[in-house]
């Protein structure tokens, strides 16, 4: 499996507040920019697999809504949230 219970705890103390804490928007969205890098590069050998290519475009639009909440709420954490993943050219 691709995703294991010590490579979350890995990103949640990466990019949350702790090992424990998994519900910041923060880190959901590292959690999802995780599971998109993993599904995209799985649709580059698949390129017929619209369940999985489904699941991804879903994945983008709940990490869109939460950036969307940290810009409207705080800016600083959406500018270094936004940094650290390198998501913006």
């Amino acid at each position: 499996m691709y995703l294991n219970t010590d490579k979350k705890q890995e990103i949640f103390s990466t990019y949350g507040k702790g090992a424990t804490d998994t519900g910041s928007a923060e880190a959901q969205i590292a959690l999802f920019t995780y599971r998109i890098k993993h599904l995209t590069s799985h649709l580059k050998n698949n390129r017929k697999d619209f369940s999985t290519q489904l699941s991804l475009v879903k994945l983008v639009g709940k990490r869109r809504d939460l950036l969307n909440y940290l810009r409207k709420t705080e800016i600083s954490r959406y500018r270094a949230i936004v940094e650290k993943l390198e998501l913006r050219k």
